[in-house]
């Protein structure tokens, strides 16, 4: 009787409930985020420990580059999760420690793809999974999937582009040792307007330089490549 007396107190419940639920989906969603990472990690220790040092660094790009803070936890997302479409490709090709046949470089290169599939499966992740799907574009169109050129790559994967190759050039690898971060930023330099957009090279320059000891500590790369 008290609910028929009372109608703003069923609606006052419902939209209760209805807040309980959406924090019950959102908690799902960080939880499975969380463990694709622990997924990466599982595939290539050194892969999931990488995301996770460029998601920090996407979003001081994305601030510095006055991304709306709104759009953060796209940002976070996409750099976290960019690679996980690599789980779809075999570890024989992942982990070969010579270099790739044409083929072999093909199937790996379907990986943002993957990705792009996966992410966009989660409703409110949609243009994470852009973000992730485009990662690889360059900026004078000779990137894939898509062949994007300039500001038709969405900013948000300039920056992963830009921040992905410099952690992958210090990291060691089956095949290569880490370079010196010198060489990294010069290397980053030398393809600004090419593969890499300028801009964001400038602006992640900086926060490289400050991060630098932690970088080559978490890459397994000595400090001594550096000085």
């Amino acid at each position: 009787m008290s609910a028929i007396a009372n109608p703003g107190f069923e609606l006052t419940e419902l939209l209760l409930h209805v807040k309980e639920l959406e924090e019950q989906q959102l908690d799902l969603r960080k939880s499975v985020i969380c463990a694709f990472n622990q997924l990466l990690d599982l595939k290539d220790i050194s892969t999931g420990v990488h995301s996770t040092r460029l998601a920090e660094w996407a979003v001081r790009v994305a601030r510095e580059m006055n991304i709306p803070e709104n759009l953060s936890y796209q940002v976070e997302v996409a750099a976290l999760l960019h690679d996980i479409g690599k789980i779809g490709v075999p570890d024989a090709i992942l982990r070969k420690p010579g270099p790739l046949t044409s083929e072999e470089r093909a199937i790996i290169n379907r990986h943002p793809e993957y990705s792009w599939s996966i992410l966009r499966l989660f409703s409110g992740l949609e243009q994470a999974s852009l973000y992730a799907l485009h990662h690889h574009e360059s900026a004078n169109g000779t990137g894939y999937p898509a062949g994007l050129k300039g500001p038709d790559i969405p900013l948000v994967s300039r920056i992963i582009s830009v921040i992905d190759s410099y952690d992958a050039m210090v990291s060691n690898r089956c095949y290569r040792p880490g370079l010196p971060h010198r060489e990294a930023i010069a290397r980053l330099l030398q393809s600004s307007g090419t593969q890499f957009d300028p801009d964001v090279v400038q602006v992640f320059i900086p926060i490289a330089e400050k991060d630098t000891a932690e970088v080559f500590a978490a890459a397994g790369t000595s400090m001594a490549a550096v000085l």
